[in-house]
């Protein structure tokens, strides 16, 4: 038997072993959801469970972000652990999920790095949900020397990639003038219907979207008494589309439909970036493979992507680091009742027997996928030469 198969036994019998804990660690997050920037709970729960692992908390200048190291081979797999909830929907994406299966994986690999040549690193990666941490970590060298990142992200389906849109986020707020709503409401300058004009005219200018473009946003401030005009309205806007190039196109367009709300109204209008811009992904296709190949090994069927279904539409900031080196970001089915990511129905759905087994199959589909790339050759050498035979991580 060689070494390959024997690592992928052990790997399998220590997240066999500590099953219990990972599933617990996941109901915990759960139980405690935070939100972009705020997960120190959650950040220490998920760090702690990584015994034997050379952890730095707050790294990279992200007071919930963290770094874990283990082994020394010149392989060098980055498994990315997310543990951020939604406002109001708690744990509807699944990052519970995510993060007890990135232990799970990074356990089981420490045990066998060095006798298949890998080094490990599990990174804690904070505010995927519009914070872009991901994007700043990898800005402030997070991935220098390392040849794969890879992560697991439930979904309703069991998917080998999703189409990653490139997405801005930002704030737009209107400025007014406030005034007795009956009294004297030529006096005001109403900022709230600043808003309306524009969410009218983004309305319109849907028509002429390219295919793949998408706009959407929420109103989170709009005044606070029906008698008084509003001085002060503020709205939250998503900007999607193909790529990079693309997204400044149509944010260019759509912040032309703010200002027209401010021109029409004479409200003044200012914008918020709330992060980084996210990239489009480019999922490696080799290790994709490998994935594949294990996670049907454990039972798992990509029905979907052999039929030619479409691709689920999604954003994550894990695409951005898929342009600085070889990653993957596949989509680990969970039994969901029909509901989809952030309603609170998927929330429920991801502290279920479905979502454990998510848990487990995940940790030993990346650890075994982590195994193969050290032990074959031609994957190894692949990932060795980096993006583009540039330097991993760049």
């Amino acid at each position: 038997m060689d070494a390959a198969v024997d690592a992928k036994q052990h790997a399998a019998s220590v997240v066999d072993r500590r099953i219990g804990d990972l599933v617990a660690l996941s109901h915990d997050l759960h139980a405690h959801p935070e939100t972009a920037f705020e997960e120190h709970r959650s950040a220490a729960a998920v760090a702690q469970m990584l015994e034997g692992f050379d952890v730095a908390a707050g790294a990279y200048g992200l007071p919930t972000a963290f770094s874990a190291r283990a082994g020394s081979g010149p392989l060098v797999v980055a498994i990315c652990a997310e543990y951020d909830a939604l406002p109001d929907v708690g744990h509807a994406c699944g990052h519970n999920v995510i993060a007890a299966a990135a232990v799970g994986a990074g356990l089981a690999l420490a045990e066998v790095a060095d006798t298949v040549g890998l080094t490990v690193l599990v990174l804690g990666t904070p505010a995927e949900e519009g914070g872009g941490g991901k994007i700043l970590m990898l800005a402030r060298g997070a991935f220098e020397g390392v040849h794969a990142a890879m992560m697991v992200h439930p979904w309703p389906e069991e998917r080998l990639a999703g189409r990653c849109l490139a997405v801005s986020h930002f704030d737009a707020t209107f400025s007014g003038r406030e005034a007795h709503a009956s009294a004297a409401p030529w006096e005001g300058v109403n900022a709230l219907d600043a808003m309306t004009v524009s969410q009218v005219a983004i309305g319109l200018l849907r028509q002429q979207l390219r295919p793949g473009d998408q706009v959407h946003g929420v109103v989170l401030e709009g005044g606070v008494a029906a008698n008084v005009i509003p001085e002060h309205v503020r709205g939250r806007f998503m900007c999607r589309t193909t790529t990079i190039a693309d997204l400044e196109r149509l944010e260019a367009r759509v912040r032309g439909c703010f200002d027209a709300g401010a021109r029409a109204t004479g409200a003044a209008v200012s914008f918020e970036e709330l992060s980084p811009a996210y990239s489009h992904m480019e999922t490696d296709s080799p290790l994709l493979a490998a994935y594949r190949a294990n996670a049907e090994a454990l039972g798992r069927r990509f029905t979907l992507d052999d039929d030619g279904e479409p691709l689920p539409t999604l954003s994550t900031d894990m695409a951005n680091v898929s342009l600085a080196l070889p990653s993957i970001h596949p989509l680990i089915g969970i039994e969901s009742g029909g509901a989809v990511n952030h309603q609170h129905a998927f929330a429920a759905a991801c502290v279920t027997p479905a979502a454990d087994a998510a848990v487990r199959d995940g940790a030993l589909a990346m650890a075994w996928t982590a195994i193969d790339a050290a032990a074959h050759q031609d994957l190894r050498d692949h990932l060795l030469a980096g993006r583009s035979g540039q330097p991993p991580g760049r």
